[in-house]
């Protein structure tokens, strides 16, 4: 009856934490489904940060609402062998039997790639921004009870979603560290649901490292 009566009494955060876990099996699978469903989740998330007052995460969803629109577009749009060959800085490699595939069909389907060593210099500095702007906003003009977490967990969350839109295989990572993080966070803040949802993000970010490494056509060195 206790349970019943305290997920009666978070109904919102419980409907987020089961779409979120969907959000991710689909990203696993590299299912554009994903993406409408992260619009829900997202949508969930900002009515539960702002009552927890996590303002970055709330204002992250915000973000997540518009990356995943774009990212359904880059996905569902693709762009084939050429996106490939423009990660990879050259187009005079042989094909595999994967890119082949996609030719023979007819298809363009956005492919997994490799982090470029110039990408990820530009998508650091980034993140080295974000944090800092976003920390001194929640320390100067909020009452955030955590602004250097809820700000790390903001910046690095939108540079691996950004990531995840242009299927770069290391955006894994990022996510990695951002669930366990957000996990203890939330704990302490007692959003149990929420806790639970990003212990299951962890682990299946684990999951999604190995799914996707299988689909990457070829992996050259920065």
């Amino acid at each position: 009856m206790v349970i019943y009566n305290w997920i009666t009494n978070n109904l919102i955060e419980v409907f987020g934490a089961v779409t979120g876990i969907i959000y991710v099996f689909l990203e696993i699978r590299q299912t554009i489904w994903l993406w409408p469903v992260g619009i829900i989740t997202s949508a969930v998330y900002i009515w539960v940060f702002f009552t927890s007052k996590f303002y970055a995460d709330m204002s992250l969803q915000g973000y997540y609402l518009f990356i995943s629109i774009l990212g359904w577009y880059w996905w569902a749009k693709g762009t084939g062998k050429g996106a490939i060959a423009g990660e990879n800085g050259g187009t005079g490699e042989k094909e595999s039997k994967e890119e082949q595939r996609f030719v023979e069909s007819g298809k363009k389907e956005l492919q997994v790639t490799r982090l470029k060593l110039k990408t990820g210099a530009v998508l650091s500095v980034v993140f080295v921004m974000l944090f800092a702007l976003m920390w001194l906003v929640l320390t100067r003009l909020t009452d955030s009870p955590v602004p250097v977490r809820d700000s790390f967990i903001t910046s690095l969350s939108i540079v691996a979603t950004w990531m995840l839109a242009r299927k770069i295989y290391e955006h894994w990572y990022l996510w990695i560290v951002v669930n366990f993080v957000s996990a203890v966070l939330f704990l302490t803040r007692g959003l149990f649901p929420t806790f639970i949802l990003y212990i299951v993000y962890g682990i299946m970010s684990f999951a999604g490292l190995a799914a996707w490494k299988k689909t990457i056509p070829h992996t050259p060195t920065p």
